[in-house]
């Protein structure tokens, strides 16, 4: 049974820090591009980061670019999402996705989806 399971979402003041956890089961992580979504009320679901599979390179949303890291281990089975610097526009359910083969930041591309995890940036 293919699962994508987030953590490590929570409350924090603008200008810190949160760790995003995707925990895979299920598939070949290493098959796979490994994305991280966002949804904000009202807004619709975009895409933060990828990290490929096929060439080993990493992209982001221009307004995250040099705050949010990603960063996979094939091995344990999970990815990370390194958010600094936060702001109260990050505020969201972030969801990890994945996708065989490439990065795509369209939606309706991705093969399997976790349930999201709240961020809440606010003083």
């Amino acid at each position: 049974q293919v699962q994508l399971v987030e953590s490590g979402g929570g409350l924090v003041q603008p200008g810190g820090s949160l760790r995003l956890s995707c925990a895979a089961s299920g598939f070949t992580l290493g098959d796979y591009a490994i994305h991280w979504f966002r949804q904000a009320p009202g807004k619709e679901r975009e895409g933060v980061s990828c990290d490929s599979s096929s060439d080993s390179t990493t992209h982001y949303k221009s307004s995250v670019k040099g705050r949010f890291t990603i960063s996979r281990d094939n091995a344990k089975k999970t990815v990370s999402l390194q958010m600094n610097s936060l702001k109260t526009e990050d505020t969201a359910v972030y969801y990890c996705a994945a996708r065989r083969g490439d990065c795509s930041w369209a939606v309706g591309l991705q093969d399997y989806w976790g349930q999201g995890t709240q961020v809440t940036v606010s003083s």
